[in-house]
């Protein structure tokens, strides 16, 4: 999906998510202590969050970089899969940002054939092609508040201390975004880019698991006061007092989804088919399709008219 700035109404809420890959029965795996020849165990990754509910409708985290490492704020989005900071390639079309534009090398270009572009294109648009071995791998990304981003992917380093006090320096592929239209292009948006949190293989959460650095779950506590947490990993998953629901593979993309829900006001059904419900952290409020929300809009007044509609006297 994509980041929203519209006023939304709010809600504390401690989140996990876990892809197919990282759930066995109804508990996210836990590393076993490593054995001779084994990969190091894998440990957490802890950000603080920043943002609201209100005014501003987002939450975001802050992540270095580049070599030599500088910050970036990201919109934490679980509804799409690419990463990717406004950047200088040159820019045709960016917004104001709270940082300097990040600024790509040649050396840094991840090529078309790459796997990862593979993955990025087919989950776009449900295609890949590649005219040359030596191309780069372009994208071009739309959101559902009609967003986008167009720019080239690029590979490299991300700086985080993780929960076991090591500091790790992974290589991870993200967008480049040089033509942008998101938000207002006269003020200054409150983030440089987008963190993908979806479940494909370009998100970052997924690239950090193949490197063996994380394990392939993310959770995120959201505070009506602002700020929270957000993390990678299972070290700070609660196993008391939590309820379970298992993820299904969505029919659309690489959402995060319980799977079907159906539609009730005021403990009756309103008759709509049942449809896919979707975890997405970068929309700031809840809409339904057409046809559900007319629905409910329809339960709606009527609820109201006949609370207001006065007796015959």
């Amino acid at each position: 999906m994509a980041p929203r700035w519209a006023p939304p109404a709010g809600l504390v809420l401690l989140m996990l998510l876990l892809t197919p890959a990282a759930v066995r029965g109804d508990k996210p795996l836990r590393g076993g202590p490593s054995g001779a020849g084994a990969e190091p165990e894998a440990s957490s990754a802890i950000f603080p969050l920043y943002g609201d509910v209100y005014p501003h409708g987002l939450y975001y985290v802050a992540m270095n970089i580049g070599n030599p490492p500088r910050p970036y704020f990201l919109d934490v989005d679980t509804g799409s899969d690419l990463t990717w900071l406004q950047c200088d390639a040159p820019c045709i079309s960016c917004n104001k940002v709270p940082h300097p534009l990040y600024r790509p090398t040649k050396s840094k270009l991840v090529p078309c054939v790459d796997q990862l572009c593979a993955s990025l294109h087919c989950g776009l648009t449900g295609r890949h092609k590649c005219d040359s071995p030596h191309q780069q791998c372009d994208y071009e990304i739309r959101y559902a508040d009609q967003g986008s981003s167009i720019g080239v992917l690029v590979n490299d380093s991300f700086a985080m201390r993780l929960a076991n006090s090591s500091v790790v320096r992974p290589s991870l592929a993200f967008g480049c975004g040089y033509d942008q239209h998101v938000g207002s292009s006269s003020e200054v948006a409150p983030t440089d880019g987008v963190l993908g949190l979806g479940s494909g293989s370009i998100s970052l959460l997924s690239q950090l698991s193949q490197h063996g650095i994380t394990k392939n779950v993310v959770g995120h506590c959201l505070s009506l006061r602002g700020g929270g947490f957000l993390f990678f990993g299972d070290d700070l998953v609660p196993y008391s007092r939590a309820t379970w629901t298992p993820m299904a593979r969505s029919a659309f993309r690489n959402y995060y989804s319980p799977g079907s829900a159906s539609l009730y006001f005021g403990g009756r059904s309103l008759g709509v088919r049942p449809m896919e419900v979707v975890f997405d952290s970068g929309s700031s409020f809840t809409y339904f399709a057409a046809q559900p929300y007319q629905a409910l809009v329809t339960a709606v007044n009527f609820k109201t008219f006949s609370l207001i509609t006065p007796h015959d006297s």
